[in-house]
């Protein structure tokens, strides 16, 4: 492949990219649903990566990662499929925070938990980034392939963008609309800069 067309390809890829965190972006100006935001958020992320399965876990009061959206050959295990922060994987991903990437055999990792119910765990690659509201783990991200597939530093930097992004959108769902409206948002930040420079 010549160095022009190399060129090209990487600035689409680049601009690709782009388009997704854009798209995503949208949501955190608008009161949205989240139950109606994140199959549609999983949707994006699995187009972009030509992934074929995209799983958003989230962390349910009783400590357990809660199947909540899919893009994969199995919707009907929303809901259904729970894990504890020490099973499987995406428990890993969860408990020490940190991005994973399997390229091949994935469901041959010592840490893989296997769902009955999940065809994903038939799926050779593995690719996944903790979500995070505040420096708290609130649910993780997961992107699987059928087949090996080595993941790009553009794959990784984009599943920690875009698990970020779903974080910022947790947190804002969480702000009442009344309480935005009579929130001082000038003084948040000039408070904030006075008390800084008094300590």
């Amino acid at each position: 492949m010549s160095k022009a067309k190399d060129l090209e390809l990487r600035l689409e890829r680049a601009e690709a990219q782009i388009r997704l965190y854009l798209s995503i972006s949208r949501y955190l100006g608008k009161a949205v649903n989240l139950h109606d935001a994140f199959p549609a958020i999983v949707k994006l992320v699995a187009d972009f990566t030509h992934a074929d399965s995209c799983l958003l876990y989230l962390l349910s009061t009783d400590g357990e990662l809660v199947l909540c959206a899919a893009r994969s050959p199995n919707p009907a295990a929303i809901g259904d499929i729970r894990l504890r922060l020490d099973e499987g994987l995406t428990g890993w991903v969860a408990r020490e925070r940190r991005l994973l990437a399997v390229s091949r055999e994935a469901f041959a990792d010592p840490r893989f938990k296997c769902f009955s119910n999940l065809q994903e765990d038939t799926f050779e690659a593995f690719l996944s980034a903790p979500i995070l509201v505040r420096n708290r783990v609130v649910g993780v991200l997961n992107l699987q392939h059928r087949h090996p597939h080595s993941h790009s530093g553009d794959e990784m930097e984009m599943i920690t963008v875009v698990g970020q992004q779903i974080g910022a959108l947790i947190a804002l769902s969480l702000l009442d609309a009344k309480t935005l409206q009579f929130t001082d948002v000038a003084e948040l930040v000039l408070g904030s800069r006075v008390g800084s420079q008094e300590s």
